[in-house]
């Protein structure tokens, strides 16, 4: 009894749940050589190259008035983005999850579109549609208008794919206990949906701002990139690139990046503060 008891234990503690616990060396020191060479290699190029400039090379770059202009003008036109996206976006994603009507598939599948395009096919869809040809009598090319429009196009996605999955999980109980109770749509939305809400907007906002800063193919041609009007950071360090300016495009480089940082770190506090919700 005892050699078969002995036989058996092994393929017993094999079967018991937990997964893999044991990551070979090899197989972690791979995965953290691609991570390096993809992303962190670049970063660390682009830091050295603009530390190579000097501060005072850098301050000067980034404070001169057509580089302010282009970040203020990048910053407020993400923002705006941000607020629409934050309600248009909730609200698409509730008539999505709760509601039923003809071609709602068919809309659905639509919203991850601006992911697949390239985002210079988006451009040139814009300016066929809101330029001087616009076969709706809309023109707005070369206009901020036109820069806010673009960035809303391409970030809707992230704050509708954000909140869905929150919507399509909670718990319908707690919102008809409230209407029992007599409290109209609206209250009910407010003081029972909104709060669980709220962390993945505020995700979903956060990504969608990050990209809205980086954004640079669906402005480039919209946009008009007129400087100290509509010219926006993307488009200035490419500017600077075409006239060999290798300082000023380094510098606003760096700065895009910080920023860009920043929103990832946001994002990770968000994502935390979601899951002591959730818990």
């Amino acid at each position: 009894m005892a050699a078969a008891d002995a036989t058996l234990s092994p393929p017993a503690r094999r079967a018991k749940p937990g997964g893999m616990r044991f990551v070979p060396l090899g197989f972690g020191l791979l995965v953290a050589t691609y991570a390096s060479a993809i992303i962190l290699l670049p970063l660390a190029a682009l830091v050295w190259t603009a530390q190579g400039e000097g501060l005072d090379g850098l301050w000067t770059a980034i404070s001169a008035p057509d580089a302010r202009a282009a970040f203020e003008l990048t910053l407020v036109c993400s923002l705006i983005v941000v607020v629409i996206n934050a309600i248009f976006g909730t609200m698409l994603a509730w008539v999505l999850e709760r509601d039923q009507f003809r071609g709602q598939r068919f809309v659905n599948a639509l919203i991850d579109l601006p992911f697949a395009l390239p985002t210079i096919v988006a451009g040139l869809t814009l300016i066929a549609l809101y330029g001087q040809q616009s076969p709706i009598g809309v023109n707005i090319a070369y206009t901020r208008t036109a820069i806010v429009v673009a960035l809303g196009f391409v970030t809707l996605p992230f704050v509708v794919r954000s909140v869905q999955p929150v919507l399509r999980e909670l718990d319908r109980e707690a919102e008809q206990a409230a209407t029992s109770l007599g409290a109209t749509n609206f209250v009910t939305f407010r003081r029972v949906v909104l709060p669980a809400l709220i962390p993945a907007i505020a995700s979903g906002c956060s990504l969608a701002f990050a990209k809205a800063v980086g954004e640079f193919g669906s402005i480039v041609l919209i946009s008009g990139n007129i400087p100290l009007k509509t010219e926006v950071a993307s488009v200035a360090i490419y500017g600077h690139l075409e006239s060999f300016d290798t300082t000023g495009a380094t510098a606003l480089a760096v700065l895009l990046l910080a920023i860009s940082l920043g929103v990832l770190l946001i994002i990770g506090i968000i994502e935390r503060l979601s899951r002591r919700h959730e818990g």
